[in-house]
């Protein structure tokens, strides 16, 4: 970067009301999108308002740069990458400006999400219809710019479908709103003398001719395929009054719409909105012996009103079979299918959408195709399409080097074409030793496959553009799209003069000129191509460097191909509106920097190029990893697993080797040790924790948030309670002996519950055995301080080795302290085999009490009747590796309980995280969220319930509750 640019961008900075980074940081973390490219942007801007995008492209036009216009970033293809400044609009550009009701219209900002607008619109009866498998992070923007489909294009159409009107800043700065025009006022239009009457005259002189018409309708995909989105869509345009082909007035939202942000800069969209659909639904699982009778069973299917119309072959459905989950899912497949079509109706009723559903039964009956069409109703639908998902996860989360490259997973065809073309496509895969995956939009023509690759190799990047241009060869064959709704981007532009002909991409080039003439709005996408197969995510046959570790990433090949294991897809930037947990910093600030997937980027592009002895020594790492809470949400949310707190860990660890350990992080770290030297002095050391003028001087003198609280220290500790306990006492036959881990929270901040636990076990009837270990190692493994964690690991695994079976487990309190065993401690014993076994027969107490439930060795008539209405709000790490129904189960046991689970992701404080007076607003904003309003609105009879000692504290600090471990209100129901 030369200095002259560098001051033009200070200057430039001063000039936005927004903001604009320009550091390696942010560079790093925005040079790649869902795709497989990596381009390094001049800067990344968030921009507050129009002005602010007016100065951009003015500060464009100027320097000869390009803007990229970029939303929740989670294009395949490579359309928000560039080496100009990404325009990210996804945090400021969020507004929801006008809904009308009548008119079944809204208007909408580009930066709101898909399913965030919909839980707007739902009381209302309306929806927005094109349903992505991003919907809980895409934003209407980006839906825009691809023409986004999804799975219930067949009854709704698409985005283009949809679109009305456009406010858009044109590349001259001025304003344009594009909508519906007669032809008398197109005629207007082409009578003004600026940028926008030019557009409108260009247009017109170039798709006037008939010659022109006639070959724009021979070359374009064939027009019952309704997912396409090759070019730009001059086939829309021509079908319009202003060129006499029918009465449809003219939409130069047709040609934006699907444009990937080449033409403008959009800042206001008005949407067409649907009715509800009908809320009865049925689904048909049609089980086929070969994919060419699906393919034929898929046109018998499309003639039945479906709102889905989903392929699913044996591949998918094999990698489900030996995962756990998804048994339960798998119930209703019937033998060993190599394709099943799930294909849904809905109804007003249930009668009429049985009704439906039996026709349809009935017709593939006749055809005799299908060996088992299974009905699918209410909860067994969502399980069946978790299925699909879940196989797809599964199969795109390989380990090593070798990955699903999107490059060919967008093709559509027409559906009397479909058998024909994937015999064909199937033929072409063999030839490349390709194993052909089938998952399609079936009813829609389309087909996703991805071939396998390693992109770190010349001969594969070779590969890659290959089957990319047969394959296109092959869709131009049969008048197919190239792409059907990921959008060209980088990955397909350069296919789109095949797809479209050489002279109506000629059209495409003149009209962007128009619009564009500086090439100001997301050059080398569309028009003018990069290379499909230069500036990838991996420097070709680059020799990569190996990381030394001191946990063990074996299981993903090491801790940088753990980092590679990110795809960037986004799932990490959902909002806490729509569920789930990850991820909580990305939710509390709404930077890019802050999600999983900036600190995936960020740890592949530093451990690969660094230039440190120590490859973790660089101070971007450090700040990118910062607002990292460590939930483990992205262990069980990301689709990819890609483990951000384990890495964390082993970062902390790598970087304070070289720059020290804050005397805050040793007293987090040893806090155990701290609190068994304090608890022989409890009520000395809690009244200097309670008393505010020595606790202020303590929190200023560690960098303790002045408004956070201060844990007390029990009086006794657990340990020793615990040597009075006899078992004897309860009953001479047990139900079963089970290992009781004495955490260190437990044992001396909260023993109170410890007792609850030994109560409550011993009053259901259980042997407890206590022996001596080593603290669980937590505190360190959240600080870095992780040969301090490893000893714990070694002496614990050491501890329990020849004593946790199946028969005696080991059952642990505090979910962040239990799940050592389960997580972490497999990264450092030394005793691998050991500490597998071990965590295969590890509980956390709530897990362990519904297992046993299942059993049938509790039941409520152990407990009274009494009534009470609880709220629970459960422990990251048990969202993450186990799941909240072990809790509400066990607190719904009683007769008279009833307790509901508080939607409310992280609670915010995350051990030591909420005390650091940095993190203290963070924390407290992931607080906000959900939990503490929903604690809020509950009434003082009703009963709290968080079984994480971090979550109670929070809780007592941001709403003045207390709230109770689930075995403390279980034990006092008990008779």
């Amino acid at each position: 970067m030369t200095k002259s640019v560098s001051f033009d961008l200070q200057t430039l900075n001063k000039s936005l009301d927004g903001d604009l980074y320009f550091d390696d940081l942010i560079k790093s973390i925005y040079a790649t999108d869902a795709s497989v490219y990596r381009r390094l942007p001049l800067a990344v801007a968030y921009p507050k308002h129009e002005t602010d995008l007016k100065v951009l492209i003015a500060f464009a036009n100027t320097n000869n740069i390009t803007l990229i216009p970029r939303t929740a970033g989670t294009s395949l293809a490579g359309q928000c990458v560039g080496e100009g400044i990404v325009v990210d609009v996804s945090k400021h550009f969020t507004k929801i400006i006008a809904i009308n009701k009548e008119a079944k219209t809204v208007t909408v900002q580009p930066g709101v999400v898909k399913d965030f607008l919909n839980l707007q619109l739902k009381p209302l009866g309306l929806f927005f219809s094109p349903d992505t498998s991003t919907s809980n992070r895409c934003m209407i923007g980006g839906m825009v710019g691809n023409n986004s489909c999804g799975i219930t294009s067949i009854r709704y159409g698409v985005t283009r479908d949809k679109v009305l009107e456009l406010k858009t800043i044109l590349s001259d700065g001025s304003e344009a709103k594009f909508g519906n025009l007669t032809s008398d006022e197109f005629q207007e239009k082409l009578s003004l003398t600026n940028l926008e009457g030019d557009l409108y005259k260009t247009i017109y002189k170039e798709l006037e001719p008939e010659s022109v018409k006639k070959n724009i309708q021979k070359e374009f995909p064939k027009p019952e395929i309704h997912r396409r989105n090759t070019g730009y869509a001059l086939d829309k345009l021509i079908d319009s009054s202003a060129f006499g082909a029918s009465d449809k007035p003219f939409n130069m939202c047709n040609l934006l719409t699907g444009s990937e942000g080449t033409l403008a800069f959009t800042t206001e969209i008005t949407l067409h909105l649907d009715d509800l659909p009908p809320t009865e639904r049925v689904m048909v699982a049609a089980h086929f012996k070969s994919i060419s009778d699906a393919l034929v069973g898929t046109t018998t299917c499309m003639k039945h009103h479906l709102f889905m119309c989903e392929m699913m072959d044996k591949t998918i459905l094999d990698c489900t079979k030996n995962n756990l989950k998804q048994q339960e899912n798998r119930q209703f497949v019937v033998g060993d299918p190599q394709a099943i079509l799930m294909n849904e109706l809905r109804g007003h009723t249930i009668d009429e959408a049985k009704l439906q559903a039996q026709a349809l039964v009935n017709a593939l009956e006749v055809e005799g195709l299908s060996y088992a069409n299974v009905v699918l109703y209410g909860d067994d639908i969502e399980k069946a399409i978790e299925l699909r998902k879940a196989g797809l996860g599964l199969l795109g989360n390989i380990i090593g080097d070798r990955k699903s490259a999107a490059c060919i997973e967008d093709t559509a065809v027409a559906l009397p074409d479909f058998a024909n073309y994937i015999n064909e496509f199937t033929a072409l895969m063999k030839g490349y030793k390709q194993e052909a995956v089938y998952y399609a939009h079936a009813g829609a023509g389309e087909l996703h496959l991805r071939p396998i690759l390693n992109l770190k190799l010349k001969e594969d990047v070779v590969l890659f553009r290959k089957i990319t241009t047969d394959v296109a060869h092959l869709v131009k064959k049969y008048g197919g799209s190239m792409s059907g709704e990921h959008g060209d981007g980088i990955v397909r532009a350069e296919f789109i003069p095949l797809m479209i002909g050489e002279d109506n991409y000629g059209i495409v080039k003149r009209i962007k000129s128009v619009f564009d003439p500086k090439n100001i709005f997301n050059a080398g996408k569309i028009v003018d191509a990069f290379p499909m197969d230069e500036k990838l995510r991996y420097v070709a046959n680059r020799k990569e460097p190996e990381i030394k570790t001191l946990m063990d990433f074996s299981a993903t090949e090491g801790i940088l191909r753990q980092a590679e294991k990110c795809n960037g897809s986004g799932d990490c930037r959902k909002p806490p509106e729509l569920g789930g947990t990850m991820c909580p910093s990305y939710r509390a600030t709404r930077n890019e920097k802050d999600a999983t997937r900036a600190r995936a980027n960020a740890l592949r592009e530093f451990l690969t190029n660094s230039d440190q002895k120590n490859p973790f020594n660089h101070k971007e790492l450090k700040e990118v990893l910062d607002l990292c809470l460590s939930c483990k949400a992205c262990l069980n949310e990301c689709p990819s697993t890609v483990d951000i707190a384990s890495m964390k860990s082993e970062f902390l660890y790598q970087y304070q080797k070289v720059n020290g350990f804050s005397l805050r992080s040793k007293l987090f770290a040893y806090n155990n040790k701290v609190n068994e030297l304090t608890t022989h002095i409890s009520g000395i050391t809690n009244f200097f924790f309670k008393t505010k003028w020595t606790s202020d001087l303590m929190k200023k003198a560690f960098g303790i948030a002045e408004n956070r609280s201060m844990p007390l220290v029990s009086s006794k500790s657990l340990n020793n309670h615990i040597k009075g306990i006899n078992n004897d006492g309860v009953s001479k036959k047990h139900i079963k002996t089970i290992y009781v881990f004495v955490d260190e929270f437990t044992n001396l901040l909260d023993t109170q519950i410890g007792l609850d636990a030994i109560a409550l076990l011993q009053g259901l009837n259980y042997n407890l055995k206590f022996v001596k270990h080593a603290e669980s190692g937590r505190a360190f493994i959240s600080k870095g301080f992780l040969e301090q964690a490893k000893d714990c690991a070694v002496k614990n695994v050491k501890a329990y080795k020849d004593l946790i079976t199946e028969d005696t487990p080991l059952v642990g309190i505090e979910p962040s302290a239990i799940f050592t065993f389960k997580d972490e401690y497999l990264m450092l014993a030394d005793d691998k085999e050991s500490a597998k076994q071990i965590a295969k027969h590890t509980f956390l107490i709530e897990d362990f009490l519904y297992s046993e439930i299942v059993k049938g060795n509790i039941s409520s008539d152990q407990f009274h009747t009494e009534e009470k209405v609880i709220k629970i709000h459960s422990h990251c790490h048990q969202k993450a590796m186990s799941n909240q129904l072990s809790t509400f189960t066990i607190l719904n046991l009683p007769k008279g309980y009833k307790a509901t689970i508080i939607p409310s992701g992280c609670c915010g404080m995350a051990g030591s995280f909420g005390y650091e007076k940095e993190h203290y607003e963070v924390s407290m904003n992931v607080g906000e969220q959900t939990l503490f309003p929903a604690i809020r609105k509950a009434t003082k009879d009703v009963v709290i319930s968080a079984n994480g000692t971090s979550c109670r504290h929070q809780i007592k600090d941001g709403t003045a509750r207390e709230a109770q471990h689930p075995v403390s209100i279980l034990r006092h129901a008990l008779i």
